[in-house]
């Protein structure tokens, strides 16, 4: 059985015992957490969420993502900027899918 979650601006598609990296979550390494923007479970599909459908998991850890680069260039005037950005991320364990 799996389900389609939301969480922040993105939807993750996921089964028991799946592990997701998500954007951050508030909450410690071992926090449980709940997610009831539940878009698809069990073959029925929510207008726009599943009634009384809910996941639930575990926080497994805090961290950060890949270092981006943003670099910026204007031809012919001596400008270069060059600046680095991690994204905040949390790795969650889904531990139960009640649909």
């Amino acid at each position: 059985m799996f389900a389609v979650i939301k969480t922040g601006s993105k939807q993750y598609k996921v089964q028991k015992d799946s592990i997701i990296i998500t954007e951050t979550i508030p909450g410690d390494a071992g926090t449980k957490v709940s997610f009831d923007e539940v878009l698809m479970a069990n073959g029925k599909v929510g207008t726009p969420t599943v009634a009384g459908a809910s996941v639930s998991g575990e926080i497994v850890k805090q961290t950060r993502g890949e270092k981006v680069i943003i670099f910026k260039k204007v031809r012919r005037h001596g400008y270069r900027r060059k600046k680095g950005h991690k994204q905040d991320l949390t790795v969650v364990k889904i531990t139960d899918i009640k649909a």
